[in-house]
């Protein structure tokens, strides 16, 4: 039997799901993203610092977004529209979850590729009809996998990512957002 080589480190993984269930303080993180206003509706958003097994952690390096809407919405088009940036959180997590289950289970996978489609009534965001909620009425995830697999474990490996997705769940379970000003 050859070597499943999908680039996770499962082992690391399973070893810091045993030792965070002795210890679930430190599995208590908090991270963070810091949006600044260009100009219009563009903004930039940073991303480095958060915080993690008990500490302030830092990853590698700063991430950079832009965020605006496009020229159909009268602005500058800098940046993928800020609702945009939640399917690419979801495909990310998912697609992720699909390596680390796979690995785990012993799957070669040769190819994976998701599509996310968000359904979208803008009439919401613009106060043109007070019925219409302002986010996604339906998202959709589409996977073309290439593995070593069946049909049925490739669905398995799907069925297992979303299951843990923490992009999922937030979508799809309601979450506590404040929002003040200081």
């Amino acid at each position: 039997m050859s070597t499943v080589t999908n680039g996770v480190n499962v082992q690391a993984l399973l070893d810091a799901r045993e030792v965070l269930k002795g210890a679930p303080e430190a599995a208590k993180f908090v991270w963070r993203a810091s949006s600044k206003w260009q100009n219009g509706v563009h903004s930039t958003t940073r991303v480095q610092e958060f915080f993690g097994l008990g500490q302030e952690q830092t990853h590698k390096s700063e991430a950079v977004f832009d965020a605006d809407h496009p020229e159909v919405f009268a602005a500058e088009d800098n940046g993928i529209t800020p609702i945009e940036y939640l399917l690419v959180g979801l495909a990310a997590c998912l697609t992720a979850g699909v390596a680390s289950v796979a690995q785990n289970r012993g799957i070669q996978l040769r190819s994976v590729e998701a599509t996310v489609e968000g359904a979208h009534d803008i009439r919401g965001i613009l106060g043109a009809d007070s019925d219409v909620r302002n986010g996604f009425n339906d998202v959709k995830v589409t996977f073309t996998i290439d593995a070593d697999a069946s049909k049925e474990d490739i669905e398995a490996l799907v069925a297992q990512s979303q299951k843990r997705s923490a992009v999922f769940d937030a979508l799809t379970n309601p979450t506590n957002v404040s929002v003040e000003v200081a």
